[in-house]
């Protein structure tokens, strides 16, 4: 229950955590960016860009003009002006004008096409913008006093000569600029640049023909304030540069009612994160405190038993089909049944080969106990009476004693061999040497063995060479394992066929007998390292070794071992090694 609860737990408030998180990152990067790409859009077109946003949001209700009053306000922060002027000429709203009596009521055609045309009115500079919204057409008319460009004329007409600066002007002239952080150019008509006067850290180089109508039409894009004036007589242009005083960001009545829009489509989206999130943390919770329960199964090495009854209730429907909210680790649930059938086998199968182990080493045992024993035995007796014994008897007994060490050494020799093998490939020295011939004298030695005679030995092979790469001790190993199985495993009389031959490129070894051949279970785990079999009748012959080193050496050379039997009919087995 403990963890049921610390799960569930987990997930709800993960979830509701990451949900929450993400969607407060995206408002607020949406409402930063929305107000940084309005505030840039308005500083950088101000007071084009402001006047066209105030004509866009104005509103007309029975023929009257109504404004934000927030752009009233800034309008007036500004110390602006603000006029709206019909198509008679007549000023039907006005912002701020009781500051500049000198502005005029109406307006002829020539003063309005004078004002578009220069864009100034009297000492004021002036933007306009038309709306035509209204099913009438109106004229926006913003202005503001410049005291840069004042500045600018009053030092033209004190300094300037023929449109450039008195040399005995410069001095005091870079005095005042440098004084107020300002710097002045004088460009000629070409736009290079003639007279660079004050600081000079706002200056540009050089001016195309477009650049300076820009400045006039936009100074919000550059880091100062700019104002120029162009003489008319010598073509000359002066441009003044003033620190720019950059005040708080301008605010957008509009985007404000769209930030409040964003902040309860927020905090609706939080209340239905809430529900949400707890649907998640269940949905996906219960599958892991399923699958919790099927480790702690497993730990317990109950791998029959991967879902209980109340389980499978939870997971199948009774179609047998997965309920809806398991689909999703439909891949998990199949990976889980085929890991415990895996594991299950495992398990029978780690229990068969202890069980064989078992049986192997009570085999060995017995193996080692039997011909130490035979050997104690003689020892005592020639121990004890060293002189009753005669020549005849004394030779049978050291027979004795010699086969019966020399099955020992044998069976040692094993032991190595199988410790060698654990421990890695067995070292070999890899030369090129005739296989054919090796065969040859493998069989040959056990043909000329007078206790083999019961058993007759064919051996059949190629008259060319057999080159392959191989240790040559090793394949003799090999030989000698194959041939005494087949001996030792086989009745007197049972004919023992060898052969040698090339086939698809590979060097093929067959050793054929027609013995009593092995059942099912026992040829299925020849190879096994702890398995000696069912037809052997003698407990002291062989060690359950051979077939597992012989297999060792095969795949050790590059190679391949199959063996072919039947109850009755007889073994095979053929070796395949690379040329």
């Amino acid at each position: 229950m403990k963890i049921q609860q610390r799960m569930a737990l987990h997930f709800t408030y993960q979830l509701i955590f990451y949900s929450l998180l993400i969607l407060a990152l995206t408002l607020v990067a949406c409402i930063l960016y929305f107000q940084n790409m309005k505030n840039n859009e308005i500083r950088r077109n101000f007071p084009t860009g402001a006047l066209q946003l105030i004509a866009q949001e104005a509103d007309s209700k029975n023929g009257a003009i109504r404004l934000s009053p927030k752009w009233v306000n800034l309008i007036e922060e500004k110390g602006m002006w603000m006029q709206i002027v019909d198509a008679e000429g007549a000023v039907i709203y006005a912002i701020n004008t009781t500051s500049y009596p000198a502005l005029p009521s109406s307006y002829t055609i020539a003063e309005l096409l004078d004002i578009q045309e220069t864009r100034t009115l009297d000492k004021y500079d002036v933007y306009t913008q038309m709306n035509f919204t209204f099913n009438r057409t109106y004229l926006f008319m913003l202005g503001y006093p410049s005291p840069d460009l004042d500045q600018l004329m009053t030092w033209f007409d004190a300094y300037g000569q023929q449109g450039i600066v008195r040399s005995e002007a410069i001095t005091p002239l870079d005095r005042r600029l440098r004084e107020t952080g300002s710097y002045l150019q004088v460009i000629d008509p070409e736009g290079r640049t003639v007279y660079g006067i004050g600081d000079e850290a706002y200056a540009q180089k050089a001016y195309r023909p477009l650049d300076i109508l820009a400045i006039r039409q936009s100074p919000g894009n550059y880091d100062t304030n700019i104002v120029s004036h162009r003489d008319t007589l010598s073509g000359m242009t002066w441009i003044l540069y003033t620190p720019y005083a950059e005040g708080g960001p301008l605010k957008h009545p509009a985007l404000d009612s769209t930030t409040r829009s964003l902040v309860w489509f927020a905090g609706l989206i939080l209340l239905l994160a809430v529900p949400v999130s707890v649907w998640h943390g269940y949905r996906y919770g219960q599958p892991l405190i399923l699958f919790a329960g099927w480790f702690e199964r497993m730990r317990m090495g109950q791998y029959d038993e991967v879902l209980t009854a109340k389980d499978k209730r939870k997971v199948f429907r009774r179609s047998g089909t997965l309920r809806t909210r398991y689909k999703l680790y439909k891949e998990v649930i199949e990976s889980f049944y085929q890991m415990t059938r895996q594991l299950a086998q495992t398990e029978k199968e780690r229990e068969r080969l202890e069980k064989a182990q078992t049986e192997w080493m009570s085999g060995i045992s017995h193996d080692l106990r039997t011909p130490l024993a035979t050997i104690q035995g003689y020892g005592y007796m020639l121990e004890s009476l060293p002189g009753q014994w005669s020549s005849e008897e004394l030779r049978i007994m050291g027979a004795s004693i010699r086969e019966k060490g020399d099955y020992m050494l044998e069976l040692i020799s094993d032991f190595s061999l199988i410790h060698q093998l654990n421990q890695g490939d067995p070292a070999m020295d890899l030369r090129e040497i005739d296989l054919v011939e090796l065969v040859r004298r493998s069989v040959l030695k056990y043909v000329n063995d007078t206790n083999m005679s019961q058993y007759p030995f064919h051996y059949v092979g190629e008259e060319r060479l057999l080159p392959i790469k191989a240790d040559e001790t090793w394949l003799q190993r090999l030989m000698d394992n194959l041939l005494s199985n087949a001996v030792k495993h086989n009745p007197p009389g049972a004919i023992v066929t060898v052969s040698v031959s090339r086939m698809n490129g590979k060097a093929c070894i067959r050793i054929v007998d027609n013995g009593k051949g092995m059942d099912e279970e026992t040829l299925q785990h020849l190879f096994n390292r702890y398995y000696r079999g069912t037809n052997t009748e003698e407990s002291t012959i062989g060690s359950g070794l051979g077939m597992s080193i012989a297999k060792t050496i095969v795949e050790a050379h590059g190679g391949e071992i199959q063996v072919y039997s039947k109850v009755g009919q007889g073994t095979k087995v053929e070796i395949m090694l690379p040329c």
